[in-house]
Parts: structure tokens; sequence; C-alpha cells
């Protein structure tokens, strides 16, 4: 009898709990890994709580090489009372890949939801399959993706950077297309503290706003987006080299309270596309 079962996400992604035994090593960490790569977003529910950071990193260890920050291993996603970045706010956070202005790309996140908000609050963490965009995208939207390129520069806590990828890049392993975009900010989605400048080059200024409004539809299509409500204790861990992802906004100083460690690929992967970094 398999120790849980497998409950398919709509679009993509598959979603884990145990059968009886809740102990997150009843699934092999090899099997579960196997699954990561088929399927690029798994979700484990049900499963018994990492109360600490420090258990979440032990657990995380077992996927591979921590990404190490100045701030250590763990992110701790909570609004601040006086946040200087959008990281730290309630507002709505666009769609992007993490590492963008990092040395080092990490292959996936783990996200780990200490305190969900409640019902109705928002807060949903989003992902969007890029991989799945590109095979179903029309001839007119890949020649434009595939001529642009975004510059993006951010200046923040943890460093100032400047990055230049371009539209279609590849998966740096298994070699299929992916999106490389940082979704810029789109005001009727509230205010954003400190967010990037960036500027898209290799297109025609007129085909700037095309560009975007093509991105936009295909990242938020039903078959290509998947936006997961929290319930305490979750864990997701999604493929960093083909989804974007992001965050819907919440009400202020609701109880959501997500921890996030990055996992380097095996070898790790330098970012091709960091042109500076402090």
């Amino acid at each position: 009898m398999q120790s849980y079962k497998i409950t398919r996400l709509k679009p993509f992604g598959i979603q884990l709990e145990p059968v009886n035994d809740t102990n997150l090593n009843v699934i092999p960490m090899e099997e579960l890994k196997h699954l990561f790569h088929c399927e690029g977003l798994v979700v484990l529910r049900g499963f018994d709580t990492l109360a600490t950071n420090e258990d979440l990193i032990a657990y995380s260890e077992q996927w591979g090489e921590v990404s190490v920050w100045p701030f250590g291993k763990v992110l701790e996603l909570i609004q601040h009372d006086e946040p200087n970045d959008h990281i730290f706010d309630n507002s709505y956070m666009p769609l992007h890949w993490d590492g963008m202005y990092r040395p080092q790309v990490p292959e996936c996140q783990i996200f780990q939801c200490v305190k969900a908000p409640n019902p109705g609050q928002g807060g949903r963490t989003t992902f969007s399959n890029t991989q799945r965009i590109l095979e179903q995208a029309s001839a007119e939207d890949l020649a434009l993706w595939r001529r642009a390129t975004g510059v993006y520069e951010r200046k923040m806590a943890f460093y100032n950077s400047r990055t230049i990828a371009p539209i279609i890049s590849e998966h740096p392993y298994k070699g299929y297309p992916v999106i490389r975009y940082n979704e810029p900010h789109f005001e009727e989605k509230g205010e954003l503290i400190n967010p990037p400048h960036m500027q898209f080059t290799g297109i025609e200024q007129h085909e700037v706003m095309q560009l975007h409004e093509s991105l936009r539809a295909a990242l938020y299509h039903t078959n290509n987006f998947y936006a997961h409500e929290w319930q305490n204790g979750d864990i997701v861990i999604n493929d960093n080299f083909s989804l974007l992802h992001g965050r819907e906004s919440f009400h202020s100083h609701s109880a959501r309270y997500i921890r996030r460690v990055q996992i380097l690929s095996n070898p790790p992967f330098d970012n091709p596309n960091l042109e500076s970094y402090q």
C-alpha cells in the first residue's frame, strides 16, 4: 500500500498527502525528487510540521545545497510594520524568477507555510509554467518574444544588481525553451514599494506594450497559471528554471507567514545574465 496519495493540480503540478504516517520522510527523497522533476510543482499537505528554521534547513539539505544569503539560509516572508521593499509588504508581487540578481540561480524554492491567512484574505503564491506557454504560443507571439531582451536593475538591502536576459532562454540542464521575464508593475494592482527598473531592447518602442500584453495574457492563462492557497504546514517545491512565480496581495497584518529556502542545482548554475552585482 502506498504511503501517500497523489492529487493532480490544475493546470499543472501535484499535491501529496499522507495515508497514515505523517512523517515527511515517509516519501523516499529520490522518489520525491523524481516527481518534482516530472511535474515542476509539488505540494506537500498534511505532513508533520517543520517547527523551526533549523528544521526547515535540515529538511531542505536533503534536496541539495542550500543557497546562503547575507541573512542566512531562510527568508522569512512576513509583513513588516515599515517595509522598505515589496518583499516585506502586503502588496502583490509581479511574476519573476529567483536568483536573477544573484551570482547563482537556484534550481528550486522550498516554501513552508508557518501561518496561513484566513480564507478570503488573499496572499496566494502564484506560479506560471513557461514551458507550457511556449509549447502553445502562436507564431506571432514567439517571433516577438524571441527578439526581446529584458534589462533589469534592482537595489535593495541584499544586492544592487543589473541583469540582462532574453525573454526566451532555455532550461540550463534539460535544454527545452523557457521564459525569463520579470513582469512590470501594473498600477491597477496597487502600489509597489521599491520596484525594479526595467527596459526592453531588441524590439521597436511601439512593440513594447504588445510584448507585455501578450506575455501577460499567456502567463495568466488558465492553461498555464496556478495560484496556491496556503494552509498551515503546507510545503511547496517549485522549479525555478521553468516556472515564474509571484504573490497576490493580502490583507494588511493578516497572519500570513511563509518561510523560503532556495536549493542550488548540482552543479550550481552560474547566472549567465548577471552584468553587475554588489
